[in-house]
């Protein structure tokens, strides 16, 4: 897939006969998830539909079928590796999860982060109405500071919550007129927020301080990473912290000033890069106009970071119109 592309593409099993929906759905959801095996309450006339979107690093899928369990086997795990998570957050009917001697019942207004690198059982209930929301292992094993196979529990019915639940809907609802920044940007949102979610439910004994004061350095640094002075003591001077305690905001959830200064101004010239109204800017531009001393300090760190030089990525980016969501036989949501 080119680099920078966005895509959005609907499925649903009305488009084949009854009796070839079950081997439809099978290999339409192992079209883009790793390896699982699939089984059926009953095969003849299997209902379900996906609407899709997907870019070089997110992936959101809102999906609905009927009954069915999914499985990951050891076996499959070794034959095709897949370290990268999923966030499942149904809206309707119950999903149960089970990995590692942990088992999620999920219904609406909870949700579980899962990981590919371990073999899970997955049942939904017939008519289940579900995202499920593919991030980078690096994003959640970075910022958390460890692996997980199992976050569950995550409450999405108040608070920092329900502040994730509504935007990976609002990313759902507006899928057609989002761009490859945009989808890229909210996303990377959401994905922070759910780190300080499930940091905060697996360390209930964290000083209360240090979530606040990482929200609003991680919020600083969003607004000043194309300032070439930002620095940690610049930070504490700014917000009025000492510089330890910054250290140990950020140290709590796997990461320092620096590396969160270079991953925000990453993301900076990403987004640049696939903007329009930046196309007239050079690389060499682009790297100061985002804090970098260099180009070519940038463009080694954003190799290191997306696999992919600057210049690639400018030269990928296209975005081709996505397709509205195809009918289904269900009834609208």
């Amino acid at each position: 897939m080119p680099a920078g592309r966005y895509i959005v593409e609907s499925q649903t099993t009305s488009e084949v006969d009854p009796h070839e929906r079950a081997d439809f759905w099978s290999e339409h959801i192992a079209s883009y998830q790793s390896r699982m095996g699939y089984a059926y309450a009953r095969t003849d006339n299997f209902r379900g539909e996906t609407v899709r979107q997907r870019s070089d690093t997110y992936q959101l899928v809102r999906f609905r079928s009927d009954t069915i369990e999914y499985s990951r086997t050891a076996q499959q795990v070794r034959q095709d590796p897949d370290d990268d998570y999923r966030l499942l957050l149904p809206l309707t009917g119950q999903i149960t999860l089970s990995q590692q001697d942990q088992v999620a019942r999920l219904a609406p207004g909870a949700g579980a982060l899962v990981t590919f690198g371990s073999p899970f059982q997955c049942a939904q209930t017939a008519s289940t109405l579900a995202f499920i929301f593919t991030i980078p292992a690096r994003e959640i094993d970075g910022p958390l500071n460890r692996t997980s196979p199992l976050a569950a529990g995550l409450d999405l019915t108040t608070g920092l919550g329900r502040v994730v639940s509504t935007m990976v809907q609002s990313l759902h609802e507006e899928r057609d007129n989002l761009t490859d920044p945009q989808f890229d940007a909210v996303s990377d949102r959401v994905v922070e927020l759910l780190c300080m979610l499930a940091s905060g439910d697996d360390r209930p004994d964290a000083p209360g301080h240090l979530t606040e004061v990482e929200a609003m350095v991680r919020r600083h640094v969003r607004d000043h990473a194309a300032d070439p002075g930002l620095t940690g003591a610049s930070m504490a001077r700014d917000l009025g912290w000492s510089l330890r305690q910054i250290q140990l905001a950020l140290q709590r959830v796997g990461t320092t000033p620096r590396d969160l200064i270079r991953e925000e101004r990453l993301r900076l010239v990403r987004d640049r890069l696939q903007c329009a109204d930046c196309e007239h800017m050079t690389i060499t531009e682009l790297a100061y106009a985002s804090g970098f001393s260099s180009a070519s300090t940038m463009s080694t760190a954003f190799r290191q970071r997306f696999d992919v030089s600057p210049r690639e990525m400018r030269r990928g980016h296209r975005r081709p119109p996505g397709p509205k969501e195809a009918d289904g036989d269900f009834p609208p949501v």
